[in-house]
């Protein structure tokens, strides 16, 4: 069986490993596949993979791409892994245009090429439009909530107030004054929580003043990572719905920044980066 070729890409260190899906045309099991390369000691180790296809013909998007996270589930959308597969494109030369539309679980994504140095690539990326219902989450309520903000939810110890906003994935955001509390542990608790029927990621943010914002990241199917498009996007929308900081901010991660702008239209916009770490072949284990 021939080995299977991919590149490494990061997003301010959230790695996802980019593979076209042509490559896994003898896998079964993607999930599984995905849990064993994503291992940080027995595999090539990421935050997920981004499964790559050219659409021909399809005047709505020029590729798709899945995200699997290293759990083996799927997500609807990650904001760094669409990232990095775009710049994998244009690494390997199979995209050369200004602009490319994504197809992603969460609907079509845009996004315009602004520059490359050596192997980091900087794109501006259309997300779409936030969503905050209950039902669009989702979030298992009593009665269906038009919005989610200042909600009292109960975990072990404690009740939390969260604001809960659906990106191309449900997030949980909770507003803090510091980190010096087992933020991974509510974290880990939240993702799982019986509100949250599909999951939830989670986001801790804490505020520095209207233009500029701080995040630590639980993701759904990955755990903590240093950085996450769509929880900074996330934790921009929410801060600005609850009128803490204004519609555009730096989000700063353990990672690096990611520019963030919820426009008045609703359209929301990320500005990151996604740098090549290496490509290889990987011996399958199926």
């Amino acid at each position: 069986m021939n080995p299977i070729k991919f590149c490494k890409f990061h997003g301010f260190g959230n790695d996802y490993i980019v593979v076209e899906k042509d490559e896994l045309q003898t896998i079964s099991d993607i999930g599984e596949f995905t849990t064993q390369i994503c291992h940080r000691n027995t595999g090539v180790g990421g935050d997920g993979i981004a499964l790559l296809e050219k659409l021909n013909g399809n005047d709505e998007a020029d590729y798709s791409c899945r995200i699997i996270n290293p759990d083996g589930s799927e997500a609807g959308f990650s904001g760094n892994g669409t990232r990095c597969a775009v710049a994998y494109l244009y690494y390997k030369n199979l995209w050369t245009d200004k602009k490319l539309k994504l197809e992603t679980k969460s609907g079509i994504k845009n996004y315009d090429f602004l520059s490359r140095e050596e192997n980091e690539f900087w794109f501006l990326a259309e997300l779409g439009k936030p969503k905050f219902t209950s039902v669009e989450i989702p979030f298992r309520s009593d009665e269906f909530l038009e919005r989610i903000t200042n909600y009292e939810l109960r975990v072990t110890d404690r009740i939390l107030p969260i604001t809960a906003v659906n990106v191309g994935n449900p997030v949980c955001v909770i507003f803090v004054e510091d980190y010096k509390f087992d933020w991974r542990k509510i974290g880990a608790e939240i993702e799982s929580h019986e509100r949250f029927p599909e999951r939830t990621n989670v986001v801790f943010v804490k505020i520095h003043d209207r233009e500029n914002i701080e995040i630590k990241i639980w993701e759904r199917g990955a755990g903590e990572t240093s950085s996450s498009g769509t929880c900074s996007i996330a934790a921009a929308v929410a801060a600005a719905f609850t009128n803490k900081s204004n519609r555009k901010v730096a989000v700063y991660a353990e990672g690096g920044t990611t520019e963030a702008f919820w426009r008045e239209d609703d359209e929301m916009l990320i500005t990151g980066s996604a740098e090549l770490t290496f490509c290889g072949e990987w011996n399958l284990k199926m």
